[in-house]
């Protein structure tokens, strides 16, 4: 089946658009904000929050840069006007780490600025290794001014138990992924277990340090672990949180909310769905079979 899975991974990059965007529609909010805000409310609802992402990485000049800056000022003024419970997470090549690192840094001083106008939060997520030094240098020189940012590790990343180390000083609000850029061996673990145990001891250092964490994982493997950390080291709900993609183990989501635990739903939107979509699937072959679902219902 793992291997049915990931031929059709393979095959749905030829796809038309319209046939795939029946499988995204599971995974993202829609193409606009006024999507993302009923997905929200939705969650909301439910006792679940948010952040919100406005889809869209690499741009090809300063002009788009700041359209995705004003995007995402408007998606914090939504949030504060619809009386949602969400922040935002923002990727920095979309602000255009990769052309001018200077102006990025401020428009997303503006932004962060904006959210703390509005009491909000916004997360720096992180990209792949050509801007992991940039995104943490970044990171840093915010945190002169604002307190109301945070950075996300990855733990598949062989650097990030120095990172934390490097960043302890700031106690950071973190974001604890495995990560999902394809990374060489040199750089990052690629055994499943090593990944695992990379991440378990990430998130040890970073509650020894006293940094919030969103402990952002479908791996049930993690997430009971977590739970006995937790407990083992008795950490406050005040100090963690879970975090999971929308429309992803949608059962772990529930069960975690249940046990009476915060969790937070990472809700993109945007008119560049097709590539995240894509690199879902790439991450999670397993949901290939939602694929071949929406296939065979877009063609009825």
């Amino acid at each position: 089946m793992d291997s049915l899975n990931r031929f059709i991974v393979t095959v749905v990059k030829f796809l038309p658009k319209p046939v795939v965007f029946q499988f995204a529609k599971k995974y993202i909010a829609g193409k606009t904000l006024d999507d993302a805000v009923r997905v929200v409310k939705q969650l909301n609802s439910k006792g679940i929050v948010a952040t919100l992402d406005v889809l869209g990485e690499s741009i090809k000049n300063t002009s788009e840069a700041e359209q995705t800056k004003n995007e995402c000022i408007r998606v914090l003024e939504t949030i504060n006007k619809e009386k949602l419970d969400a922040n935002l997470s923002i990727k920095l090549t979309a602000l255009g780490l990769a052309i001018d690192k200077e102006y990025c840094h401020k428009l997303v001083e503006e932004i962060v600025g904006k959210a703390k106008e509005l009491n909000n939060f916004v997360r720096i997520d992180m990209e792949d290794s050509p801007y992991t030094d940039m995104t943490i240098d970044l990171y840093k020189a915010l945190r002169k001014n604002f307190d109301n940012v945070g950075i996300v590790l990855q733990a598949y990343l062989k650097r990030t138990l120095d990172d934390i180390e490097n960043l302890k000083d700031l106690a950071p609000n973190y974001r604890l992924c495995k990560g999902i850029y394809i990374e060489p061996p040199t750089i990052a673990y690629k055994d499943k277990q090593k990944i695992r145990d990379n991440y378990m001891a990430a998130l040890k250092k970073m509650f020894e340090y006293g940094s919030y964490v969103g402990i952002a994982t479908h791996d049930k493997y993690l997430i009971d672990n977590s739970y006995k950390l937790i407990a083992e080291k008795n950490i406050p709900e005040s100090q963690f949180e879970f975090q999971m993609l929308y429309g992803v183990t949608e059962h772990l989501r529930d069960k975690i909310r249940n046990d009476g635990h915060k969790i937070r739903i990472y809700v993109p939107y945007g008119e560049h769905w097709y590539p995240y979509s894509i690199r879902r699937m790439q991450e999670n072959p397993e949901i290939a079979w939602y694929v071949t679902k929406s296939i065979f219902k877009f063609r009825k």
